[in-house]
C-alpha cells in the first residue's frame, strides 16, 4: 500500500504550458520585422555582388579597367540594394517567425551586360536571419 509520505509532490499541470507561452511570446517579439530584413539583404547583396560584379567573368574589361574600386563602389550601395530586395520580397509572417521570398534581376543594364535572375528564400526567427535557398536562372 502507498502511503501519502511515499509519492513525489504533484506539479501543477499549468507549468510546462505557461513555459511554452513564454517562449512563443519571445520569438514573437524577437522575430525580425522587414527594416532588419532591409539590413540583412544589404549586406548579403553587397557582398554576393562584389564576388560577381568585380570578379573575372563580372563586368566586362573596359569597364574593369575604368572601375578600379569596384568593391567599394558596390558596398556604397548596400543601403540601395537592401531597398530594391526588400521591395522585390514578399514576407510570410508567422508570428513565431517569418519567411521571405525575394526574386531579383532580369534586368539589361547595357548591351551584352544583363543582371542574372536570383530567386532566394530566408528565414527570419529568434533575432536571426539565415538564408535557406538561393537558386540562379541559367544554373
Amino acid at each position: 500500500m502507498d502511503t501519502p509520505a511515499a509519492r513525489p509532490p504533484r506539479r501543477p499541470p499549468w507549468g510546462w504550458g505557461v513555459a511554452l507561452l513564454l517562449a512563443g511570446a519571445a520569438l514573437v517579439v524577437t522575430n525580425p520585422d522587414e527594416q532588419d530584413f532591409e539590413s540583412f539583404a544589404g549586406a548579403t547583396l553587397a557582398r554576393y555582388a562584389s564576388k560577381e560584379v568585380c570578379g573575372s567573368g563580372g563586368l566586362p574589361l573596359i569597364a574593369r579597367l575604368v572601375l578600379q574600386n569596384c568593391a567599394d563602389l558596390v558596398q556604397a550601395q548596400q543601403q540601395a540594394l537592401g531597398r530594391l530586395a526588400l521591395a522585390e520580397t514578399r514576407r510570410y509572417n508567422a508570428g513565431l517567425f517569418s519567411l521571405y521570398r525575394t526574386e531579383l534581376g532580369g534586368q539589361t543594364l547595357m548591351p551584352g551586360l544583363r543582371i542574372p535572375r536570383y530567386r532566394s528564400l530566408t528565414l527570419a526567427g529568434a533575432g536571426q536571419l539565415v538564408v535557406l535557398h538561393v537558386s540562379r536562372d541559367g544554373r
